[in-house]
């Protein structure tokens, strides 16, 4: 997944191509030798993120809306399109594992609805409202969340997020 010399990510989408070949003004600006195109690392890296994201929870068509946050400076690493979140938001998911008992009793109140926790544990927390859930494990420095709906399954939505968190404790993350 490590991009080559030659890509280049386009700015505002998650596209990656070889410079030769794109067919954007973007990139024919860089064949052409134009400087100072390449996005910031941080917005290859959302993109990367965002890519990882989409490869291994949207794509399962049972996750609904996910992100990755870090957790020492409580901030959002990347999320699924059309999923924001604020700060307040961030905050409450991270303070969930401070004290999983207690968010095991409280639940969370997430998008103006309030989630009956099934599982809060050091590990990760489980919850739902209706039909519809949250699925937030815990890494190393890392919260994955994943979001599914009453058309989708729970068990494969928290079976990929837990995949994603698995990998990423793998990688010391």
């Amino acid at each position: 997944m490590d991009p080559g010399p030659d890509t280049i990510f386009h700015l505002g989408c998650t596209t990656s191509v070889q410079l030769q070949t794109c067919p954007s003004c973007v990139c024919r600006e860089a064949s052409l030798g134009v400087d100072n195109i390449s996005p910031p690392k941080d917005k290859v890296k959302m993109n990367q993120l965002q890519n990882l994201l989409h490869d291994a929870l949207i794509s399962t068509e049972h996750v609904e809306h996910c992100c990755i946050l870090r957790r020492k400076d409580v901030s959002l690493r990347a999320s699924s399109v059309g999923f924001t979140l604020y700060q307040d938001q961030i905050q409450m998911f991270v303070d969930a594992f401070k004290n999983p008992p207690q968010t095991r009793e409280d639940g969370l109140y997430f998008e103006d609805r309030h989630y009956k926790c099934v599982r809060a544990d050091k590990n990760a927390v489980y919850a739902k409202c209706g039909k519809r859930g949250l699925v937030i494990v815990r890494t190393g420095s890392l919260l994955i969340v994943g979001t599914y709906n009453d058309n989708m399954y729970p068990s494969v939505c928290v079976e990929a997020v837990e995949k994603l968190a698995d990998y990423f404790k793998e990688k010391g993350k």
